[in-house]
């Protein structure tokens, strides 16, 4: 039997994430619009810069906590990633799902909302209660894969 297409699509979600450099969280994303992936991101250090597996956790060491003070981090978010990816190639995500291993904070959120991404699906929960709000507001359907 076939594996529907959103168990599809967060299995290679899954596998980008193995491309993660983080050691709080590997998260991989990918963005697909009629069935296609568009493009895929993982979130990691910005490219040429030395990675957190490389120089340890800035988050880590200052003891930030999950959820908290995102802008306090050597890494781009897989989402964030997967948007510039689409861009720097040309690609149009408007009207796109985006299936992402861990529900996007509030930055990503702010992010996938001016992307016009339509849907969001992700695996795991992150204690982001404004990125939720943001979302509700926003009329982005999003939900959690079970």
């Amino acid at each position: 039997m076939r594996q529907p297409w959103d168990e599809y699509f967060m299995a290679i979600a899954e596998l980008v994430a193995k491309r993660s450099t983080c050691l709080r969280r590997q998260v991989g994303a990918v963005i697909v619009k009629d069935k296609r992936i568009l493009a895929t991101g993982y979130n990691g250090a910005p490219s040429g810069i030395a990675h957190c597996e490389a120089v340890g956790c800035i988050r880590g060491k200052m003891g930030i906590a999950s959820g908290e003070r995102h802008e306090l981090c050597r890494g781009v978010h897989a989402e964030q990633n997967a948007i510039i990816q689409a861009a720097n190639f040309g690609v149009n995500i408007e009207g796109a799902t985006i299936y992402t291993t861990h529900q996007p904070c509030f930055i990503c959120t702010k992010m996938l909302i001016n992307a016009k991404i339509k849907k969001i699906i992700f695996k795991e929960a992150y204690p982001d209660k404004l990125a939720i709000q943001m979302l509700k507001e926003s009329g982005i359907k999003f939900t959690k894969l079970k």
